[in-house]
């Protein structure tokens, strides 16, 4: 692959927001070059051999609820063979078996690709079971089982794939019509990670397009109509904290992202269709230096984060207005409900809930998200041996299962009261070599 360096970077504490990267080839041939990684003072190239070697090392989750079967092969037709895949389902089990269709066409489909592919259902009494000899009870409901939600399916993902020793995870949607797509986006989660520097970094795809009908005609819009929205906000709370204007943040929604597997396991989780903001917020509330000092390690090693915009259209299942409001809605109640989140961008929150009509004039905002803590709070050996008769364990690493240092346990927001004006001895906090 040829990708151009970022042209702009935003630093906040110890987290690095890179600016959009431009893919110019998604093939710069197989062999491995004496300048790779420095062709040019603009232009990096990556060999497949490089890109492949962190796809070896890569887990791939795809969320699943109802989708069509075809659309799900579609999806896993394009994950790279090396990738390990967790296919999380929460798709009914009454009156028909969704789930057992699914699994059967996706076991099926994987004899034919030679592709390890894990599938379970988030309802699994096991997997509850497993969260509670962990210590990881957040996402059990008043009977033990684990409760409905994408979020607590990615939970699930997370702690197994950390389970696997690999050494990234990434995020699929499986409503997407472009297999190529879905190939390209693992392509480019792991440029991401052959230029970071830091274990601890995140790699979020800018969607090139979207394609909608428009008067008999395709047109390709630039942009998600939640997007604009969450990103502008997203932009508002750093230059409140920085005192300098910024669009920085481009990929507020995005539900195709990837982490290295040590930020991961660091970062808390939000319900519904607030997860993917969630990230920014969480990594500015946790490691942002607003409240306190970050972690010992992540100020050492310091966060990357870079957006990557593809080259494929992104053409996935049309939900409808009720959908995009719900998404948007949820995304502006997580910046919200921040305790780093100023008085002063509340108020244009809820002006811009109002002027889009998504709130009634007068109307105070919900509560309606959940948070969870991050896996890091979880004795990830006890889930591990609850499940050691299960076929879960044969994608376990017995190395890897350990419980991962957690200077900050819980959820990082518990620990922040009230609302922070202004950032701390910033200064000193960016002294970063």
């Amino acid at each position: 692959m040829r990708i151009e360096i970022p042209r702009e970077v935003e630093r906040f504490g110890p987290i690095m927001f890179h600016d959009v990267q431009k893919v110019y080839e998604l093939d710069a041939g197989l062999r491995f070059a004496k300048n790779e990684g420095q062709e040019n003072s603009t232009i990096v190239r990556l060999s497949q051999e490089s890109i492949n070697g962190i796809e070896e090392k890569m887990v791939i989750v795809v969320p699943v609820m109802e989708e069509r079967i075809k659309l799900i092969e579609g999806v896993l037709c394009g994950i790279p063979n090396d990738c390990l895949t967790i296919v999380v389902s929460n798709s009914p089990r009454e009156p028909i078996d969704r789930f057992y269709i699914e699994k059967d066409a996706i076991e099926h489909a994987a004899r034919f690709m030679n592709k390890d592919i894990l599938v379970f259902h988030q309802k699994d009494p096991l997997l509850a079971k497993a969260c509670q000899a962990s210590g990881y009870k957040y996402i059990l409901d008043k009977q033990n089982s684990v409760m409905d939600g994408k979020a607590e399916g990615m939970i699930l993902g997370t702690m197994l794939a950390n389970l696997t020793g690999r050494k990234y995870i990434g995020f699929i949607d499986s409503d997407n019509f472009f297999p190529g797509a879905v190939l390209e986006y693992v392509k480019e989660y792991c440029a991401g990670f052959c230029l970071a520097k830091s274990r601890y970094s995140m790699v979020r795809i800018s969607w090139h397009s979207k394609p909608k009908i428009v008067q008999s005609n395709l047109f390709f819009a630039k942009r998600g109509r939640a997007s604009e929205h969450t990103n502008r906000i997203l932009n508002s709370l750093i230059s409140t904290y920085t005192g300098y204007g910024t669009e920085i943040i481009k990929t507020g929604n995005a539900g195709e992202h990837a982490m290295s597997m040590d930020l991961a396991a660091k970062l808390d989780f939000s319900s519904g269709y607030s997860i993917e903001p969630y990230h920014y917020i969480n990594m500015l509330e946790r490691f942002g230096g607003i409240s306190g000092n970050p972690e010992k390690d992540v100020l050492k090693n310091r966060i990357e984060l870079f957006q990557i915009e593809s080259r494929n259209p992104h053409l996935h299942e049309v939900k409808g207005d009720i959908h995009v409001q719900d998404m948007s809605r949820a995304a502006m109640e997580v910046i919200y409900r921040s305790p780093i989140c100023p008085e002063s961008l509340k108020e244009e929150i809820l002006d811009d809930l109002y002027n889009r009509k998504l709130l009634k004039s007068g109307e105070k905002l919900p509560e309606t998200l959940s948070y969870y803590p991050a896996i890091c709070n979880a004795d990830l050996k006890k889930f591990a041996k609850t499940l050691e008769n299960h076929e879960y364990a044969k994608f376990f690493k017995a190395s890897t299962i350990k419980k991962v240092k957690n200077e900050t346990p819980g959820l990082i927001r518990e620990k922040i009261e009230g609302n922070v004006e202004h950032l701390p001895d910033q200064d000193k906090v960016l002294e970063m070599k």
